[in-house]
């Protein structure tokens, strides 16, 4: 049975910095891409990073791109979410996804339950 765990949400300021983590467990993802989503409220989940996960090739949607980095380890089959420079437009439910095709903008069929961002003005 996987499972996708996120952690490291929170309340910070606009300019601040937040760390997303995503321990999963139940298999590993070797072939396959581990990708960050999110959602606003009354908006659609949206692509927001993704990882290759044996060859540690990195993706992004336009809107993070040189202000967040995702990584992995895969000893501890955990992801990461560096998040640096933070916007109110940036605000949302994160969710890890895993499953996909790598360098595929698309969602795989396993979902964490979520991390809330939350920045302010």
């Amino acid at each position: 049975q996987v499972q996708l765990v996120e952690s490291g949400g929170g309340l910070v300021q606009a300019g601040g910095s937040l760390r997303l983590s995503c321990a999963a467990s139940g298999r590993t993802f070797s072939s396959y891409a581990m990708h960050w989503f999110r959602q606003a409220p009354g908006k659609e989940r949206e692509f927001v990073a993704g990882i290759g996960w044996s060859t540690g090739f990195t993706y992004y949607a336009d809107s993070v791109k040189g202000r967040f980095t995702i990584s992995r380890d895969i000893a501890k089959n955990t992801m990461y979410l560096q998040m640096n420079n933070l916007k109110p437009e940036d605000t949302a439910v994160y969710y890890c996804n895993a499953g996909a095709r790598p360098g595929l903008r698309v969602s795989g069929p396993y979902w964490g339950q979520g991390t809330q961002v939350t920045v302010s003005s």
